[in-house]
């Protein structure tokens, strides 16, 4: 879209975007001669971004606010949904996800019935009027009917699996909390739990101990974008993203689904802890 990525750091706590480093992206990237239209928060884990002060300072400055709730979605922030906040949330439901179906899908949540036609449109080849009428460049990002079928079915067990997903966690933290630096949840806000994730000084080690007893772990994400082959050219705020290249040495995310039981974690936590 021409569009000119302008990376900002996170937070250390949530791994979320951090408001004063987007604030100061405004003026640098103006200073850059660029016009900042559109912030991209991420939902990273399954804990909402600082939804208020991302909001606050993007509408005060004309700047357009996208959520992305890929790994968030059922959570919320102070009683509200993610999907209902912003300009406009995406969500995925790749398998991996917390509301998952068994292929490739996602959806886009606006309360704009203008924004709502043109996303309608996009994903149908840029449709018009009627089928063959394509009044702008669009894609192929129909959800097809047996992904949507499966989604109807897994929605109802939905708010039970988010239930679930966070007792997992508050298990994980009750057994991990004296001896790791767990995941903090800010205050007013709820997790999907798309992960549960650790900061380790000595992540290979532990990684490797528990490879050895049969336990599966995963970074994510090993190298930031700030520093990706593709994008590493593109701007950012001039105080560095020192936090976001920094969790990205020592982030390592456990087993985490809401079928886990508490003799499986308690396996995962022997584990770790010999």
């Amino acid at each position: 879209m021409g569009a000119t990525p302008f990376f900002v750091d996170v937070r250390e706590d949530t791994f979320n975007i951090d408001p004063q480093s987007f604030k100061q992206a405004i003026i640098e990237s103006r200073e850059l001669g660029l016009n900042p239209a559109v912030v991209i928060a991420v939902d990273l884990f399954g804990q909402p971004a600082d939804v208020d002060a991302i909001t606050e300072i993007a509408h005060a400055e004309n700047i357009k606010v996208l959520f992305d709730g890929a790994q968030s979605f059922g959570a919320s922030s102070k009683r509200r949904r993610v999907g209902s906040m912003g300009d406009a949330t995406t969500t995925s439901f790749f398998p991996a996800k917390p509301f998952g179906c068994y292929g490739d899908g996602g959806a886009v949540f606006t309360s704009s019935e203008e924004d709502a036609e043109i996303i309608n449109s996009i994903r149908l080849h840029g449709k018009g009027s009627q089928k063959y009428d394509n009044v702008r460049i669009g894609l192929n990002s129909r959800l097809d009917t047996l992904q949507a079928a499966i989604l109807i079915e897994k929605l109802k067990l939905f708010p039970g699996e988010l239930s679930m997903r966070s007792s997992v966690a508050q298990n994980y933290s009750n057994l991990l909390s004296d001896a790791f630096s767990i995941p903090i949840l800010s205050h007013g806000n709820t997790s999907a739990w798309a992960q549960y994730t650790l900061k380790l000084d000595n992540r290979e080690a532990v990684q490797a101990k528990l490879k050895a007893a049969g336990i599966p772990s995963v970074v994510y994400y090993p190298i930031p974008l700030s520093k990706q082959l593709g994008y590493q050219h593109y701007p950012q705020v001039s105080r560095g993203v020192e936090i976001s290249e920094g969790l990205s040495e020592k982030v390592l995310s456990l087993p985490m689904h809401p079928y886990l039981s508490d003799t499986t974690q308690r396996r995962v936590v022997t584990a770790l802890t010999q």
